[in-house]
């Protein structure tokens, strides 16, 4: 009899999980997975997919009041939300099926029933206990709610994607990228909306010009943004909620949408009982190979709460894969990362910040531009697109870079290969632009600003 009757039992069927089954088992490892909800985790689910599907529609509106500065005529348009959503549940169901033809296709033995830990090679599943000589925690995070009287009156940002109408009136609670950009979403689908926010600027962690930039652009788009402000209590008024802010403002909503952060996916899967060492937030502490504190037991992605984007999942599946069974030992690289922000207008950066670059290398080099786009030009509405180049002034090495404005993260993710190739200002001086387009502005920019972190 084998000692294991698998080589990786993975937990958790998103991202990370999927990949690292999968090529595990493309390497000739005997690999089962468990999935007690749908293939695909969060990004595919409740997340990046549907998220950046609805932004897409929310964008419509801005782009039929551009279209009448080029000359077209249009009619009038209405909206229809529920086909918004058929259409998305649609393409998410089919997104299922390939994730599931990836594992079936590679021979990853799929159990469709919730996974427990109940040794250092043992994993429960059902009422059978399947033992693996490695095991993967690939559980993801779960929304966060707030716990002021009244909060399960709101729904949280998985329950958004499946709203059976499109409110009228919308409370968003949060500051952070989630938040921002279930706001926009509604807001460009027609809501009004308000957004409750604690903090003095949205997106904690980022540049604060990107901050004060993105505040400004949704303000003009018509966001009611309410900072340093929190709410105090939720109750029915009738049909829809009253939302009153400690501040003592009520505002009548039809939905009050929770969306403060998601926290590591570990509860009750029994890591705790087997020794596992568990961050207080619930994640799981892991050295810089993905291996927690029993050497059997390995874990990626969100649960981990390092750097929580769906590609760093996939990126930390291939060094534990090349770690496990290709005698690769390899660390996942969490340097120059880069991310977008799907709000409106988006975000997209790579790199530092300006206050952590002063912090970490000293005397930095600050090139920044603002100016309304070509499109806007004819367009006609009040939008303008901000850049920003933070440079080390001992090196001229590019430390960072960050943008507001249409299409940053498509700009951002080539520059990102710049900054992982150590490129320097003077090289990106020496480039030669695309014109006419925004993204030759970051090879354009010449003039220095004073620093302000």
């Amino acid at each position: 009899m084998a000692e294991f009757d698998v080589d990786l039992f993975t937990i958790g069927g998103g991202s990370g999980g999927v990949r690292a089954s999968r090529v595990a088992a493309s390497h000739g490892a005997r690999v089962a997975l468990a999935e007690e909800a749908r293939l695909g985790g969060t990004c595919v689910n409740v997340g990046c997919i549907p998220k950046k599907l609805l932004t897409y529609a929310a964008h419509f509106r801005e782009d039929f009041e551009d279209a009448a500065g080029f000359g077209w005529t249009v009619g009038s348009s209405s909206f229809d939300w529920g086909r918004l959503i058929e259409a998305k549940d649609r393409e998410i169901a089919r997104l299922n099926g390939v994730y599931r033809r990836i594992l079936e296709t590679n021979g990853v033995r799929i159990l469709e029933d919730r996974a427990t830990v109940v040794g250092p090679h043992e994993v429960r599943v059902g009422d059978r206990t399947i033992r693996a000589r490695h095991v993967l925690v690939a559980t993801g995070s779960r929304p966060v709610i707030t716990g002021e009287p009244g909060a399960e009156l709101g729904i949280n940002s998985n329950d958004f994607f499946h709203l059976p109408a499109l409110p009228r009136r919308a409370v968003v609670v949060g500051g952070g990228y989630i938040a921002v950009e279930c706001a926009g979403i509604l807001h460009g689908l027609g809501s009004e909306v308000t957004l409750v926010h604690r903090g003095p600027l949205l997106l904690r962690g980022f540049d604060d010009d990107v901050r004060t930039v993105l505040l400004e652009e949704m303000r003009k788009r018509g966001l009611d943004v309410r900072l340093e402000e929190r709410i105090a209590r939720i109750d029915r008024a009738g049909a829809r909620l009253r939302a009153t802010l400690a501040s003592g403002a009520e505002v009548e909503t039809d939905v009050v949408l929770h969306a403060c952060g998601r926290k590591p996916n570990t509860q009750g899967l029994g890591l705790e009982h087997v020794g596992v060492e568990l961050a207080p937030d619930g994640a799981v502490v892991v050295d810089a190979f993905s291996r927690s504190s029993v050497p059997s037991i390995h874990a990626i992605g969100d649960v981990t709460n390092r750097v929580n984007l769906t590609p760093v999942a996939i990126h930390e599946a291939m060094a534990l894969v090349a770690t496990l069974f290709e005698n690769r030992p390899t660390r996942p690289d969490h340097a120059g990362i880069p991310s977008a922000v799907f709000s409106q207008p988006p975000v997209g950066t790579v790199g530092l910040t300006e206050a952590e670059a002063c912090a970490s290398h000293g005397a930095v080099d600050v090139y920044k531009t603002r100016f309304r786009p070509l499109k806007q030009t004819l367009g006609g509405r009040d939008e303008t697109t901000f850049m920003k180049l933070v440079v080390d002034a001992a090196s001229d090495r590019v430390l960072g870079c960050h943008m507001v404005g249409a299409d940053a993260g498509e700009i951002v993710q080539g520059l990102a290969i710049a900054l992982k190739c150590g490129a320097t200002k003077e090289q990106f001086d020496a480039t030669v632009g695309i014109h006419p387009t925004s993204a030759e502005e970051f090879v354009t920019m010449r003039e220095k600003v004073a620093p302000t972190a």
